[in-house]
Protein backbone atom coordinates (compact mmCIF):
# COMPACT_ATOMS: atom_id res chain seq x y z
CA UNK A 1 0.00 0.00 0.00
CA UNK A 2 1.51 3.64 -0.84
CA UNK A 3 1.70 5.97 1.96
CA UNK A 4 -1.44 8.02 2.89
CA UNK A 5 -1.10 11.85 3.83
CA UNK A 6 -2.33 11.12 7.55
CA UNK A 7 1.05 9.18 7.68
CA UNK A 8 2.87 11.62 6.51
CA UNK A 9 1.87 14.07 9.05
CA UNK A 10 3.68 12.02 11.23
CA UNK A 11 7.05 12.29 9.63
CA UNK A 12 9.65 15.03 9.59
CA UNK A 13 13.32 14.43 9.03
CA UNK A 14 16.59 16.35 8.32
CA UNK A 15 17.31 16.12 4.59
CA UNK A 16 15.89 13.12 4.54
CA UNK A 17 12.68 11.63 2.12
CA UNK A 18 12.00 8.71 3.96
CA UNK A 19 11.59 8.15 7.40
CA UNK A 20 11.37 5.30 9.78
CA UNK A 21 7.91 5.03 11.23
CA UNK A 22 6.70 7.07 14.02
CA UNK A 23 4.22 6.15 16.01
CA UNK A 24 2.63 8.97 19.11
CA UNK A 25 0.12 6.27 20.24
CA UNK A 26 3.01 4.03 21.99
CA UNK A 27 5.46 7.16 22.19
CA UNK A 28 7.52 5.92 19.39
CA UNK A 29 9.61 8.51 17.93
CA UNK A 30 13.00 6.30 15.96
CA UNK A 31 15.86 8.75 15.90
CA UNK A 32 14.13 11.99 16.83
CA UNK A 33 14.51 14.71 18.99
CA UNK A 34 11.21 15.38 20.92
CA UNK A 35 9.80 18.20 23.49
CA UNK A 36 7.09 18.81 25.81
CA UNK A 37 5.79 22.02 27.48
CA UNK A 38 6.96 22.10 31.27
CA UNK A 39 4.45 23.12 33.72
CA UNK A 40 4.25 26.80 34.96
CA UNK A 41 7.32 27.53 33.10
CA UNK A 42 5.85 27.22 29.58
CA UNK A 43 2.55 28.56 30.63
CA UNK A 44 5.11 32.00 31.08
CA UNK A 45 7.47 31.35 28.69
CA UNK A 46 5.85 28.79 25.24
CA UNK A 47 8.72 28.17 23.90
CA UNK A 48 10.74 27.02 26.88
CA UNK A 49 10.03 22.89 27.15
CA UNK A 50 11.54 20.09 27.98
CA UNK A 51 13.33 17.31 25.73
CA UNK A 52 14.71 14.01 24.73
CA UNK A 53 16.45 12.45 22.02
CA UNK A 54 15.16 8.64 20.96
CA UNK A 55 17.10 5.72 20.43
CA UNK A 56 16.20 3.46 17.09
CA UNK A 57 13.62 2.02 18.26
CA UNK A 58 11.81 5.01 19.05
CA UNK A 59 11.98 4.95 23.12
CA UNK A 60 12.38 8.30 23.89
CA UNK A 61 15.86 9.66 26.91
CA UNK A 62 15.60 12.03 28.64
CA UNK A 63 17.86 13.48 31.17
CA UNK A 64 15.71 14.11 34.22
CA UNK A 65 17.48 15.33 37.72
CA UNK A 66 20.64 14.94 39.43
CA UNK A 67 22.05 11.43 38.48
CA UNK A 68 18.67 9.95 36.56
CA UNK A 69 17.97 9.75 32.80
CA UNK A 70 14.84 8.47 32.01
CA UNK A 71 14.05 5.56 30.07
CA UNK A 72 10.74 5.67 28.13
CA UNK A 73 8.69 7.14 30.35
CA UNK A 74 9.40 11.24 29.40
CA UNK A 75 9.22 13.09 32.15
CA UNK A 76 6.92 15.57 31.80
CA UNK A 77 4.25 13.85 29.61
CA UNK A 78 3.33 12.85 25.79
CA UNK A 79 5.80 14.31 23.22
CA UNK A 80 4.12 17.23 21.73
CA UNK A 81 6.75 18.19 18.89
CA UNK A 82 9.27 16.26 17.38
CA UNK A 83 12.50 16.15 14.58
CA UNK A 84 13.20 13.00 13.15
CA UNK A 85 16.95 12.83 12.02
CA UNK A 86 18.90 10.94 9.84
CA UNK A 87 21.03 8.80 11.63
CA UNK A 88 22.94 7.79 8.34
CA UNK A 89 22.80 10.93 6.42
CA UNK A 90 22.79 13.49 8.81
CA UNK A 91 25.20 11.72 11.36
CA UNK A 92 29.05 11.32 10.89
CA UNK A 93 30.00 8.43 13.23
CA UNK A 94 31.70 6.60 11.18
CA UNK A 95 34.55 9.63 11.12
CA UNK A 96 35.23 9.10 15.01
CA UNK A 97 35.03 12.99 14.67
CA UNK A 98 33.18 15.61 17.18
CA UNK A 99 33.34 18.78 17.51
CA UNK A 100 32.02 20.87 20.56
CA UNK A 101 33.14 24.61 20.70
CA UNK A 102 36.06 23.67 18.38
CA UNK A 103 37.06 20.54 20.81
CA UNK A 104 37.32 17.14 19.85
CA UNK A 105 35.74 16.07 22.91
CA UNK A 106 34.52 12.87 22.26
CA UNK A 107 36.78 11.03 19.93
CA UNK A 108 37.92 8.00 21.80
CA UNK A 109 41.31 6.85 20.23
CA UNK A 110 41.40 3.51 21.51
CA UNK A 111 38.77 2.31 19.98
CA UNK A 112 39.81 3.58 16.58
CA UNK A 113 39.99 -0.25 15.03
CA UNK A 114 36.82 -1.55 17.03
CA UNK A 115 33.44 -1.77 15.01
CA UNK A 116 31.78 1.37 14.09
CA UNK A 117 29.10 2.05 17.15
CA UNK A 118 25.89 2.05 16.13
CA UNK A 119 22.93 5.09 17.22
CA UNK A 120 21.97 3.39 20.35
CA UNK A 121 25.92 2.41 21.32
CA UNK A 122 26.21 6.05 21.28
CA UNK A 123 22.88 7.26 23.34
CA UNK A 124 24.37 4.43 25.76
CA UNK A 125 27.75 6.26 26.62
CA UNK A 126 25.81 9.45 26.76
CA UNK A 127 23.22 8.25 28.94
CA UNK A 128 26.00 6.72 31.52
CA UNK A 129 27.56 9.97 31.40
CA UNK A 130 24.70 11.74 32.42
CA UNK A 131 23.70 9.39 35.18
CA UNK A 132 26.85 10.51 37.24
CA UNK A 133 25.94 14.74 36.31
CA UNK A 134 24.16 16.83 38.88
CA UNK A 135 21.04 18.25 37.51
CA UNK A 136 20.45 21.67 37.50
CA UNK A 137 17.84 24.01 35.51
CA UNK A 138 20.36 26.68 34.71
CA UNK A 139 23.69 25.10 34.08
CA UNK A 140 22.93 21.74 33.32
CA UNK A 141 19.78 20.19 32.04
CA UNK A 142 17.72 18.18 29.67
CA UNK A 143 18.83 20.15 26.29
CA UNK A 144 22.76 20.01 27.55
CA UNK A 145 21.91 15.96 27.65
CA UNK A 146 20.86 15.94 23.87
CA UNK A 147 23.27 18.49 22.87
CA UNK A 148 25.72 16.23 24.25
CA UNK A 149 24.42 13.06 22.69
CA UNK A 150 23.94 15.17 19.13
CA UNK A 151 27.62 16.08 19.36
CA UNK A 152 28.55 12.60 19.78
CA UNK A 153 26.90 11.38 17.15
CA UNK A 154 28.28 14.33 14.80
CA UNK A 155 24.63 15.51 13.71
CA UNK A 156 25.50 17.95 11.37
CA UNK A 157 29.08 17.70 12.38
CA UNK A 158 28.64 18.40 15.90
CA UNK A 159 29.05 22.19 17.27
CA UNK A 160 25.20 21.55 19.20
CA UNK A 161 24.56 23.56 22.53
CA UNK A 162 21.47 24.76 24.34
CA UNK A 163 21.08 27.79 22.20
CA UNK A 164 20.84 26.81 18.81
CA UNK A 165 19.24 22.66 19.85
CA UNK A 166 16.25 25.18 21.40
CA UNK A 167 16.41 27.08 18.25
CA UNK A 168 15.81 24.18 16.09
CA UNK A 169 13.05 22.75 17.67
CA UNK A 170 11.24 26.21 18.39
CA UNK A 171 11.72 26.68 14.12
CA UNK A 172 11.82 23.18 12.83
CA UNK A 173 10.17 20.70 15.28
CA UNK A 174 6.53 19.21 13.82
CA UNK A 175 3.73 18.97 16.10
CA UNK A 176 2.49 15.07 16.96
CA UNK A 177 -0.95 16.29 16.67
CA UNK A 178 -3.67 19.19 17.09
CA UNK A 179 -4.33 17.95 20.79
CA UNK A 180 -0.44 18.01 21.34
CA UNK A 181 -1.17 22.22 19.98
CA UNK A 182 -3.66 22.64 22.32
CA UNK A 183 -2.28 21.07 24.98
CA UNK A 184 1.33 23.59 24.74
CA UNK A 185 -0.87 26.75 23.76
CA UNK A 186 -3.89 26.39 26.14
CA UNK A 187 -2.57 27.04 29.24
CA UNK A 188 -0.08 30.31 27.91
CA UNK A 189 -3.28 31.71 26.25
CA UNK A 190 -5.44 31.15 29.28
CA UNK A 191 -2.37 32.87 31.64
CA UNK A 192 -1.60 35.55 29.70
CA UNK A 193 -5.26 36.53 29.36
CA UNK A 194 -5.54 36.49 33.13
CA UNK A 195 -2.72 37.87 33.08
CA UNK A 196 -3.90 40.99 31.33
CA UNK A 197 -6.55 41.34 33.07
CA UNK A 198 -5.81 41.05 36.86
CA UNK A 199 -2.31 42.99 36.03
CA UNK A 200 -2.46 44.49 33.16
CA UNK A 201 0.50 45.71 30.83
CA UNK A 202 2.57 45.57 33.98
CA UNK A 203 2.00 41.47 34.06
CA UNK A 204 3.16 41.68 30.28
CA UNK A 205 6.45 43.51 30.68
CA UNK A 206 7.37 41.02 33.97
CA UNK A 207 7.16 37.91 31.50
CA UNK A 208 9.33 39.86 28.54
CA UNK A 209 11.62 40.61 31.48
CA UNK A 210 11.80 37.19 32.71
CA UNK A 211 12.25 35.83 29.41
CA UNK A 212 14.82 37.79 28.21
CA UNK A 213 16.70 37.13 31.49
CA UNK A 214 16.63 34.25 30.25
CA UNK A 215 17.59 33.92 26.97
CA UNK A 216 20.72 36.21 28.35
CA UNK A 217 21.63 33.93 30.33
CA UNK A 218 22.14 30.92 27.89
CA UNK A 219 23.36 32.97 25.33
CA UNK A 220 25.96 34.49 27.56
CA UNK A 221 26.59 31.16 29.25
CA UNK A 222 26.61 29.46 26.00
CA UNK A 223 29.18 32.00 23.24
CA UNK A 224 30.87 34.34 26.42
CA UNK A 225 31.45 31.70 29.54
CA UNK A 226 31.72 28.67 27.82
CA UNK A 227 31.73 26.75 30.52
CA UNK A 228 29.20 27.76 32.33
CA UNK A 229 26.49 25.97 30.49
CA UNK A 230 27.52 22.20 31.15
CA UNK A 231 27.43 19.71 28.03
Amino acid sequence: MGETAADSEHRMMIGFADPMRIDPRRDRFPCCIVWTPLPFISWLIPFIGHVGICREDGVILDFAGPNFVCVDNFAFGAVCRYIQINNEKESSRSSGFCMVNGENRYEDKEDSHEKEPTWDDTLRKGTQEYQHHSYNILTCNCHSFVANNLNRLAVRSGGWNVVNLAALVFLKGRWVSKVAVVKSLLPPVIVYTLGILLGGWNFIAACSILAVLLMGWFIMGTYCFKKMIQL
